[in-house]
């Protein structure tokens, strides 16, 4: 693609008048510049307007919950707005004392069970005196065989 220095600058120049008649077109109409153009720009652009409109409704969002504030009143009635709004996904105290107590009751059920484990002297996993006893004669045969095969 052959294009010359010239053409490039005019294409440069007619670029920035289009993007100067936008911004002036911009301001005339909203009052708000328009977005830049420039692929460097990032982000979302909301015009102050639309962002007004977006803090509302947040702000009625957070009445609604709340069961409170001018935009609570607009709303239909709801059953349960005299009393606050319950939490959800949390303990109540009573909930977090049955708890304990299953969770002491689990551990000292798990304590009684372990001091019978433990009197056996062994560890889960662990080698008994007679396997490591095979372990290491099978090691011995194993080198033995190099030995006798040659060093490799």
């Amino acid at each position: 693609m052959d294009i010359s220095v010239k053409d490039l600058q005019e294409a440069i120049s007619i670029r920035q008048q289009i993007d100067n008649l936008q911004r002036r077109l911009s301001s005339l109409l909203r009052g708000a510049p328009q977005r830049p153009t420039t692929p460097m720009a990032r982000g979302r652009y909301f015009s102050p307007a639309t962002r007004a409109k977006l803090a509302a409704a947040a702000r009625a969002r957070w009445a609604r919950t709340r069961g409170t504030g001018a935009a609570a009143s607009l709303l239909p009635p709801r059953a349960h707005r005299a009393e606050p709004a319950a939490r959800k996904g949390q303990l109540t105290p009573a909930g977090r004392r049955k708890l304990s107590q299953l969770m002491k009751a689990r551990w000292a059920a798990r304590r009684k069970a372990g001091g019978k484990e433990k009197s056996s002297g062994r560890k889960k996993g662990a080698l008994t005196p007679a396997g490591r006893r095979r372990l290491s004669e099978l090691m011995k045969a194993r080198w033995a065989a190099r030995r006798k095969g040659g060093s490799k």
